[in-house]
């Protein structure tokens, strides 16, 4: 008995998080079909002109612009920016140094700190944990 392997496909809208474009700005051709597997693995190993010029001028998905402004995406929500943003938005927008902005990388970093926190305390009881355990045995 052979068993056969199906493609793996996915929608465009996953491709396109994958790859960091937004998706409303890549060409009617990918918008329009699915991409499987191998397809988006080539288009990551070498892209095409279309991807490298989204990748580096835009427009970008939230979560693009979120991490390039240094803020989380319900920063960029509690701001009011809600559209995609070309890199030139962006450098704009960081030149600016709007209050919101501070506040939101300020708050940003306080959530991340804390995930580190917990993170090691978590690490930290699995140690003991472990140890108990190996003492134990």
């Amino acid at each position: 008995m052979k068993s056969h392997q199906s493609t793996q496909t996915m929608k465009p809208a996953t491709a396109a998080k994958k790859l960091g474009v937004y998706l409303e700005a890549t060409p009617a051709e990918f918008r329009e079909g699915v991409v499987s597997r191998a397809e988006l693995n080539q288009l990551q190993a070498d892209p095409p002109e279309w991807l490298r010029e989204l990748r580096r001028n835009g427009p970008h998905p939230r979560q693009v612009v979120a991490a390039r402004l240094g803020v989380s995406t319900s920063g960029l929500a509690r701001a009011g920016v809600t559209e995609a943003l070309t890199t030139e938005q962006i450098e704009a927008i960081r030149s600016e140094r709007p209050e919101w902005l501070e506040k939101e990388q300020a708050l940003h970093a306080d959530v991340r700190k804390e995930q580190e926190r917990i993170r090691k305390l978590h690490a930290e009881k699995a140690g003991k944990t472990a140890a108990r355990e190996n003492a134990g045995s």
